[in-house]
Parts: C-alpha cells; structure tokens; sequence
C-alpha cells in the first residue's frame, strides 16, 4: 500500500507553484517536444507544430474548466452564477484539457491548410506520455479518490485505504505510449495509431470510472450511473473502433 503524502509548493520566491501545475506543465513540455521529434522523424515539416502550442494550451484551459464546471460540478455554476464560466483556473478536468488542447491543434491546423490527419499518427506517439507526467499531477495532490480497498497500489487515505484514480490513469497511458512505440517502430497500423489511441484509452477509462468514491464530499456527478469521463470513454471507443474498422477495409 502506497502511504498517503503532500508534495509541498515549489517557493520561487512569493511564487508557490503546485505539484499539480508543473507535472501539467510537464506533460505539455513533453507533449510538444515529442511533436516536433515525430513529426521531423517521418520527415513532415516541424514547423506547425512547434507554433501551435499556445493554441493547445489555451484550448487545453478552456475545454478542462467547461468539462468540470458543465458536466462534473454544474453546481459550481448554479451556485455561483454566470461569471465562474470566466474563472477558468478554478475547476479543471484533465479529460477536457486533452479534449480541448485537440481542438485548439486542430483549429491552428486548419487555419493555414494542413489536415489533421497528415500529423494524426503523431499526435498518437505524443499525446499519451505527456498525458501520463500531467496525470502524475493528479495523483501527487489525489484529487481522484477511488473507493475503499486493500488493493496493494491503494494509497492510505485519511479514513481508509482508496484507489487513486490519478495514478492508474498515468499507469494506463505509460502502457498505451508502450504499445504505440513499439507499434510504430515496427511500422505497424500506421496511419491508424490514434484510432488505436482512442479504443484503448477509452475502454480502461470506461472501466476504471467504476472505481470512483461515491462517498466523499465533491464526488464526481453521475448521469444513469456513469460518470461524464465514461460516456466521453465510450465515444472514444466507437471512434476508434470504427476508424479502424473503415481504414483497414481502405488498404
């Protein structure tokens, strides 16, 4: 059982920064990096990646504040009123931040001509890994407890041992960035690895929402008893599913 700890601030200064910030930081620095590393590999032209970050990252914020505050905690809003639309850093869902980072790179993109899909299999290589360091923020400040359990990677909560959901997400996609490596350079499913990307990621997040607490105060909303992150894992598996589906009938 992992014990339950604090990561303190980083002090620079009168600036505090948190645990949960620089590891999303991270994520991203590392994201970016492995963009331009990718897309210069199948010898595709760095440059649009390398300007587009300030689109996903402002994406990133706004899909990951809309996500928690409209489908997560919509009391937020009720309660609060129309201006904590605005408050874009109180309320962040990880899931939204992926969701609108996409869209955001997918905006940039378009915008000077260039099709998504020259640069999907790249995404592909990565997303996940920067997506896993970000989640490693999720679990330094645990702000995805699960429920009760002896499980041996449970972490010792103050009132019982819990699943701690941010740490397998970050498990899950270390894996995926496994697979998807070792997939592409074996020259593998080219052309189809995000397809792939979004079957397995949204089939282990679909099973892995069951194992979040009900019983704790601010406790994620349920719509039929899935929470909003399953039906978002389910659209990624029909995504996926299909687009492979369609694109081996193509070869």
């Amino acid at each position: 059982m992992i014990p339950f700890f604090v990561v303190p601030p980083l002090q620079l200064g009168p600036i505090a920064l948190q645990p949960f910030g620089i590891l999303s930081a991270s994520g991203i620095l590392l994201a970016s990096w492995l963009l331009a590393r990718e897309a210069r590999r199948r010898g595709l032209d760095p440059a649009p990646l390398e300007k587009l970050a300030s689109w996903a990252v402002v994406g990133g914020i706004i899909g990951a504040h809309l996500v928690h505050l409209l489908a997560y905690h919509p009391e937020e809003l009720r309660e609060n009123g129309v201006l904590q639309l605005l408050k874009v850093w109180d309320g962040l869902s990880s899931t939204g931040g992926v969701i609108g980072g996409i869209i955001g790179s997918i905006a940039f993109l378009k915008r000077r001509g260039i099709s998504f899909s020259t640069y999907a299999d790249v995404f592909a290589l990565a997303v996940p890994p920067g997506w896993a360091v970000a989640r490693l923020g999720c679990f330094s400040v645990h702000d995805h407890p699960g429920v009760l359990t002896h499980f041996f990677l449970a972490v010792a909560f103050p009132g019982g041992p819990r699943h701690d959901l941010g740490l397998y997400d970050a498990i899950v996609l270390a894996g995926i960035t496994v697979v998807i490596f070792a997939l592409d350079r074996r020259q593998k499913l080219q052309a189809r690895l995000l397809p792939l990307v979004a079957l397995l990621y949204g089939g282990c997040r679909f099973g892995l929402d069951f194992l979040r607490a009900r019983d704790l105060p601010y406790s994620d909303a349920r719509y039929f008893g899935l929470t909003p992150a399953q039906y978002g894992a389910l659209a990624l598996v029909i995504f996926g599913a299909w687009q492979l589906a369609r694109r081996r009938g193509a070869r």
